[in-house]
């Protein structure tokens, strides 16, 4: 017999011959027949990109004035093309014109740090990175 509060298996009753046959039916598994539905997200979401990144600015004094290099990968990522947003602490923004460069890693940018102490800005501060 069953305990209180525990239910049964509905069963169905079978004839052959001469003799009655239970077999219990089966329960149907609900957590199986939902995995089959896609969430709505999957269907109403638009792709999200990328707008910004923070990573690492570092210093070259070799480049010029006013441009910034930074690895391709991380272009294609932030969709930047020709001219980059480098913003330091919500205070201080920078533009650069790009150049892509694949020695640079994808996790820094590198600039010329003559000016940028002025600002209270040192090398290999954390900034955010749009594109402009």
């Amino acid at each position: 017999m069953a305990e209180e509060g525990r239910q049964e298996a509905p069963q169905e009753r079978r004839e052959e011959g001469g003799g009655e046959e239970v077999v219990p039916r089966r329960k149907i598994d609900i957590r199986a027949a939902l995995s089959m539905i896609p969430p709505a997200t999957q269907y109403f979401a638009r792709e999200r990109r990328v707008r910004e990144r923070r990573i690492r600015l570092r210093f070259h004094n070799e480049l010029k004035e006013g441009i910034a290099k930074i690895n391709p990968s991380l272009a294609r990522e932030l969709g930047i093309r020709d001219q980059v947003e480098v913003v330091v602490a919500h205070r201080r923004r920078f533009r650069y014109k790009v150049e892509l460069d694949e020695q640079v890693p994808a996790n820094e940018i590198w600039v010329n740090g003559e000016r940028l102490p002025e600002y209270g800005v040192a090398d290999n501060t954390i900034v955010t990175v749009r594109a402009a």
